[in-house]
């Protein structure tokens, strides 16, 4: 298991940030992705699938990414884990307010599914990579999140 974690401060307000990421909407431009979200409530065991681009109100296709929501602090924390065929991605996302505006921490986790120790150990220091990478490459989407959140208001 691989884990980075790292922070930003943005000047708005966790409401608004927490708007920008947390929020479950069908197409996120910034990712170009989308997302097909259970029935109920958003919030903890909330089920997902994830999927690279438009639907466009189409269905997912069969062994898409699925997802769960496995914390959920309105305002302040959610965690969710990503389910793909050779790996497990967990993303915490925690927020607190500062001076100004709004901390964000986000913690990734990678855990890969099978294979075996030895291909593992090989990939390792790729895989560590790839986890770091993904933490700043998030964070540095911050400001187009929140572009994108105030757009929709």
């Amino acid at each position: 298991m691989l884990t980075a974690s790292d922070s930003r401060e943005v000047p708005e307000s966790r409401a608004a940030v927490w708007e920008a990421l947390a929020a479950l909407h069908p197409y996120c431009a910034v990712c170009d992705v989308s997302y097909v979200v259970g029935a109920g409530t958003v919030g903890k065991g909330t089920t997902f699938v994830c999927v690279p681009g438009r639907l466009d109100g189409a269905e997912p296709p069969a062994g898409a990414p699925r997802g769960e929501i496995l914390a959920w602090q309105p305002r302040r924390t959610v965690a969710t884990r990503l389910t793909l065929t050779t790996e497990t991605w967990t993303t915490r996302i925690e927020l607190a307010d500062v001076d100004g505006g709004t901390r964000v921490t986000l913690t990734v986790t990678l855990e890969p599914d099978g294979g075996n120790r030895l291909v593992r150990r090989i990939q390792r220091s790729a895989a560590r990579q790839l986890v770091e990478r993904t933490v700043a490459s998030e964070l540095d989407r911050l400001p187009a999140h929140l572009e994108q959140a105030a757009a929709r208001d």
